[in-house]
């Protein structure tokens, strides 16, 4: 799958006096208003035209992630992501397989990663509202911005739209996939062993911001990948934009 979700991150493989040559063609590039032509590579290219390609990259690579983390076992065979049991549940966790309960104790992992692949669902219209209010300003401080500038400029605009859809998702889906009889069950079981602290935790939260998590941090991983990619040009337009790099 080829990866272009953040094509207009510049590469840091150039030496100093080649990336600040760099930096002042991109920004020269991004001050015009007016489409121009680069003299060393005969490329026309307008603010609108940098700004519409980071656009497209980003909506096709967010699209591709978010799809990822909705199918099944998106969240619980993805070990970068996959939610375990909070801390104070560790003890739960590992009491139960002690007793010979591992299959429960799975099963309520797996439940906790279902609410979030289906919670996840909901975040493709988030991330596209925040891409089509995303201003000329904003690509250009993307652009030439950190290494984790597209990351950063999603989680900012997005978090808290984000956490309210997700949230709702979360709590129906745990209920729907049967997920608070197994927690039920297995709290009941762990409080009623001896010598044990009781337990009775909100897992909703919990599951809500693992599943923020695990989509920042798939599109972290995509960011970082694109730094050390060139096959990332399927459009014309993205073609010229990454001639900027060149």
């Amino acid at each position: 799958m080829k990866k272009i979700i953040f094509a207009l991150v510049l590469l840091p493989v150039f030496s100093n006096a080649q990336f600040k040559d760099l930096l002042k063609k991109a920004e020269e590039k991004l001050n015009s208003t007016t489409s121009t032509t680069s003299s060393t590579s005969g490329i026309s290219l307008s603010n609108t035209d940098i700004s519409a390609a980071l656009k497209e990259a980003l909506n096709k690579g967010v699209s591709e992630q978010v799809t990822k983390l909705t199918a099944v076992d998106g969240f619980y065979k993805n070990e970068a992501v996959k939610i375990l049991l909070p801390d104070e549940l560790q003890k739960v966790d590992a009491t139960l397989r002690k007793m010979g309960m591992s299959d429960l104790a799975d099963e309520g992992i797996k439940s906790l990663n279902r609410a979030a692949e289906e919670a996840v669902k909901e975040a493709t219209p988030i991330f596209t509202n925040a891409i089509t209010s995303m201003s000329i300003t904003d690509a250009k401080d993307i652009l030439m911005g950190e290494e984790n500038a597209a990351t950063t400029y999603l989680e900012n605009t997005t978090t808290t739209d984000l956490y309210a859809k997700f949230n709702p998702v979360v709590k129906e889906s745990l209920g729907k996939v049967g997920a608070d009889a197994i927690w039920s069950k297995i709290i009941t079981k762990y409080n009623g062993l001896p010598f044990v602290s009781k337990v009775n935790p909100d897992l909703n939260d919990y599951v809500t911001q693992k599943a923020l998590s695990g989509v920042f941090t798939m599109i972290a991983v995509e960011e970082k990948e694109i730094r050390s990619s060139i096959d990332s040009r399927t459009t014309e337009l993205l073609q010229k934009v990454f001639k900027l790099q060149d």
